[in-house]
């Protein structure tokens, strides 16, 4: 199965790394933003790595991932093959807003209140939450809205 599973590694269209390593201190791997599809890149290399015999010492030291992680990588790798590594469905409900309308928030987002007509140049989760109302007939509760800031914070300049 060994065998098998390096060529199914190899045959696989992984695209090489954007810049050096993972693990480097630019990469989104040392920021915790890995995309669904860098994370599964990542998977893929160290099943390759395991795969070739390297320890969980190893990928912990390559790929800046837990021994725990490592070793669930291992386990299901040998218990279940390759594709067990692969990226699945992401759980939870699907978002109300579809991804164009996320790219609209980001940029309303960038211009500020100021530019959108509210008198205080400062966002919150009421007002945000009241223009992603009335432009896209979406209504999230408040604690929804303040995880969307969340991530739309490190955009603003």
């Amino acid at each position: 199965m060994l065998e098998k599973g390096v060529k199914d590694v190899r045959d696989t269209e992984l695209q090489p790394p954007l810049s050096g390593p993972l693990q480097s201190s630019n990469s989104p791997a040392c920021e915790g933003t890995l995309s669904r599809d860098e994370m599964e890149r990542r998977r893929m290399e160290a099943a390759e790595d395991l795969l070739h015999g390297l320890s969980h010492s190893h990928v912990v030291a390559k790929f800046g991932v837990s021994r725990t992680t490592a070793s669930r990588w291992h386990r299901a790798l040998t218990a279940k093959g390759l594709e067990s590594l692969r990226k699945a469905k992401p759980p939870g409900r699907p978002s109300r807003l579809t991804p164009e309308q996320k790219a609209q928030i980001a940029d309303l987002y960038g211009q500020g209140t100021l530019a959108l007509g509210f008198s205080e140049n400062s966002w919150t989760a009421a007002l945000l939450a009241r223009v992603i109302e009335d432009r896209f007939s979406v209504r999230y509760s408040l604690d929804h809205v303040g995880r969307l800031l969340a991530k739309l914070e490190p955009t603003r300049n």
